[in-house]
């Protein structure tokens, strides 16, 4: 191991205590209690996280100073108050993402906002269309798109997650009875992946992976400038839609004023790229989704929820 990273271990391979022994607990108590008389009680367990996770609160700090420096908006700079609130919207995120797989989360809650129309092409696809890929982020609730995608259109949507999360996720699912979610599991883009995930396009269904974290095995990265600081973000998003050639949009689902809003917005129409140009083409194209990420995360402040050491320096792949 290298740098900052003997001391901070890889995200995946943390054991996330604190969210998911409160997801997990979430789970069992909205099914016993109901949401509302769960509310105070999920206040003290997010308070005894919050005493007991120094390194979460640490860089949760760490990220709302650099958002704050980054943007020139002082009533951003981290207090404790505002490091506390970024846990409660946490919180308040797992409680929404379980109303979402128990089906109580209805398309009419949500807003859509889509002016590039990716929802036309949503229902284009159902009719004979290729499908087309979707790059998410851990900023706000993806969980929620499932309200848009699966329950309103019924669209095949396929999500791509880490071998590592799978089973996590997997039981959760299986706690709040909902079986209906795809997930495809994604160590490495081999052969028998890429004619599985092609052939998933040519019928009409779409990908969603997430864009801002850099899986544990077999994960290519590439380190950009994210609010003002180098941070390793993954190739793996885009080598795909280069080589499935098909368009990339970006998803975001953000809690605004109570309401959950799903942006969608079109990002590379025809991804390719010129022969020997590969490597220098998915850096532009992470930069600019670095680019956009930090923009969005001005939108929502509290919900960026990665509490690891984002701007650590990874070496994955030769440390593990």
């Amino acid at each position: 191991m290298t740098g900052t990273q003997t001391k901070e271990r890889h995200w995946a391979l943390h054991k996330e205590r604190g969210s998911f022994l409160l997801m997990k607990f979430t789970a069992f108590a909205v099914r016993v209690l109901g949401r509302r008389a769960l509310a105070p009680v999920l206040y003290l367990i997010v308070l005894y996280f919050f005493v007991s996770g120094r390194s979460a609160r640490r860089n949760v700090r760490q990220y709302q100073h650099r958002l704050a420096h980054w943007s020139g908006r002082n009533e951003l700079r981290p207090h404790l108050r505002s490091v506390f609130g970024q846990f409660m919207a946490f919180a308040e995120s797992l409680l929404d993402r379980l109303d979402v797989w128990r089906g109580k989360l209805r398309l009419e809650q949500v807003q859509l906002v889509d002016p590039g129309g990716i929802r036309a092409q949503l229902l284009q696809s159902r009719h004979g269309g290729r499908g087309q890929i979707l790059i998410g982020t851990h900023l706000g609730n993806l969980d929620v798109c499932r309200a848009m995608a699966e329950l309103g259109e019924q669209v095949p949507l396929n999500v791509l997650v880490h071998n590592r999360h799978v089973e996590h996720f997997n039981r959760l699912l299986d706690e709040a009875g909902d079986r209906g979610l795809r997930l495809i599991q994604v160590s490495e883009l081999d052969t028998a992946m890429m004619m599985d995930l092609s052939q998933r396009i040519e019928r009409g269904e779409w990908l969603a992976i997430a864009g801002d974290r850099v899986p544990l095995h077999g994960g290519r990265h590439a380190m950009v400038n994210f609010l003002g600081h180098p941070a390793a973000f993954p190739q793996g998003p885009w080598l795909l839609a280069g080589l499935l050639r098909c368009p990339v949009n970006l998803m975001c689902c953000l809690k605004i004023e109570g309401r959950y809003r799903i942006y969608l917005e079109p990002f590379i129409d025809a991804p390719a790229w010129e022969r020997g140009q590969r490597d220098a083409a998915i850096k532009a194209w992470m930069q600019r989704y670095a680019d956009r990420l930090a923009q969005q995360c001005l939108q929502a402040p509290q919900q960026w929820f990665n509490f690891y050491p984002y701007w650590q320096t990874i070496e994955a792949s030769d440390a593990h």
